[in-house]
């Protein structure tokens, strides 16, 4: 919604200064890309002082309790006479071990830019957001926390490959109206989780689901997240239902044990999980709540066995260092819930078994979840489009392995199956148009089937106040729900 009320009269006096403060090149902490000298190391944002208020969490509000961490100046941009960034290593690094999976590649490109608006004109942008209202991030609070807001956008586009200075209408919407309000949301509910424990306790991280279908951008929502995260000075960790699937065998086991039924012939649906693992692993990184617990997250290696996948081997698994703020857990099913026979047999009679091994996922993943973020789709059949939405760069290798990228007409990039990669590498072609019809064909059934239940009355034994549902659009942005 468009915010009626100028953003002189919700700032302060003192953020007037701010604001003319950011404004001012002089003092701006990015030099624009053609400028003679590199842009400095660390961000200097003078920082003013800012009314108290009640109505305001102090943990969003106090530039002390959120201290960045410098970070190198990263990625080069072309197109510019000269190069402005000096060392890429640490988002490589970063976007290369993100998950302890380095077969997936996250970037945005950095052409058809336009100029970015002032700090004035970015506050309107950002309050006209479809997600402000939802979160409770009034017009009041974006301007007392611009700084924070400016400094999240800064990270992100050092993240993507952005030029800060330069973006897309698009870009600035996935940034300012999707990804750093659903960071701000998530630091309320971490503050929220930490004031229900006592002084001298040792506080269990907060568990965040994701329940998306595939293809909406997930992923990357939960990438860009585990990155401020950690610029945050917070330590987090991710972990996927993907991470569970049965090993190879199990899979050759589940299929013989259910024969003719597609939903069940290959990974995916409810019964193709090693439910023991997932216990094990919940409960372990739970407990990571001192400084120097460590232990390893399963990954699973979905180029195995032509595609089929396997587990991928522990030695590759990526290691967490406690204490754990926050575990970020993303699924394409997480939060569905078994359904009536009837039911489920009137979508498809091959559901019936999905349904029942879907009885025992809430005791083991559901329960572990303290709040929700439920991305909504309009229609399942978007799924088809998002996996034919596939563009492989020979010009773009990772550690020797081609970076995949899956693009929207928005220019952002996702991430695609290292199998379908490595067939690429191996002079094969990728999947056709109806081998990924047949692939999402085996999901179909239960967004159909689960999706509405999950939508009117959310994730099971979840709280209603502890859930963020976003609606988005066919190009998975977040729009005003009907």
């Amino acid at each position: 919604m468009a915010v009626a009320i100028s953003s002189s009269s919700l700032i302060s006096s003192a953020w007037q200064a701010t604001l003319q403060h950011y404004n001012n090149p002089r003092d701006y902490p990015l030099i624009p890309p053609c400028h003679s000298n590199p842009i400095s190391n660390s961000f200097n944002f003078k920082r003013q002082q800012r009314p108290s208020s009640s109505k305001f969490n102090d943990h969003v509000l106090s530039s002390s309790s959120s201290k960045l961490s410098p970070i190198p100046t990263l990625f080069s941009f072309s197109g510019c006479g000269c190069s402005w960034i000096q060392d890429n290593s640490m988002v490589h690094d970063y976007a290369t071990s993100y998950g302890g999976d380095s077969n997936k590649c996250y970037s945005l490109p950095t052409t058809k830019t336009v100029d970015v608006s002032s700090v004035s004109d970015l506050f309107e942008f950002i309050c006209s957001g479809p997600l402000v209202d939802k979160i409770g991030i009034t017009p009041e609070r974006v301007g007392l926390s611009i700084d924070k807001w400016l400094l999240y956008g800064s990270q992100l586009c050092r993240l993507f490959q952005l030029n800060e200075l330069k973006l897309t209408i698009p870009q600035k919407a996935r940034l300012y109206h999707y990804y750093i309000p659903v960071f701000m949301w998530c630091e309320d509910q971490i503050a929220l989780h930490n004031s229900k424990s006592h002084d001298g306790d040792d506080v269990p991280p907060l568990v965040i689901g994701f329940s998306a279908p595939q293809g909406c951008g997930k992923t990357t929502l939960v990438f860009a997240l585990d990155y401020l995260f950690k610029t945050t000075k917070r330590k987090s960790a991710t972990v996927s239902i993907d991470d569970f699937y049965l090993t190879a065998q199990g899979q050759t086991e589940l299929r013989e044990n259910n024969p003719g039924n597609a939903l069940l012939e290959y990974r995916g649906n409810s019964g193709s999980h090693d439910l023991q693992l997932s216990v094990e692993t919940l409960e372990a990184l739970t407990k990571l709540t001192k400084e120097g617990m460590k232990m390893k997250v399963p990954r699973y290696d979905k180029s195995a066995y032509s595609g089929r996948g396997d587990r991928a081997d522990s030695s590759t698994w990526p290691e967490v260092e406690g204490p754990l703020t926050v575990i970020l857990f993303e699924g394409w099913m997480l939060g569905f819930k078994p359904l009536p026979a009837d039911v489920v047999k009137a979508v498809d009679p091959q559901l019936e078994i999905v349904n029942k091994n879907l009885e025992a996922y809430y005791d083991v993943w559901d329960k572990y979840i303290d709040a929700w973020v439920v991305i909504k789709i309009q229609d399942p059949s978007y799924v088809y489009r998002w996996r034919l939405q596939v563009c492989i760069s020979d010009n773009n290798k990772t550690n020797g392995v081609f970076a995949a990228f899956v693009y929207t007409n928005l220019g952002f990039v996702f991430w695609f199956e290292q199998a379908e990669i490595a067939m690429r590498q191996a002079g094969k072609a990728g999947m056709s148009d109806e081998e990924v019809n047949d692939f999402v064909s085996r999901y179909l059934p239960a967004y159909k089937a689960y999706l509405p239940t999950l939508y009117a009355e959310g994730p099971s034994g979840s709280d209603p106040d502890r859930v963020l549902a976003i609606d988005i659009d066919e190009e998975r942005n977040p729009i005003l729900a009907n």
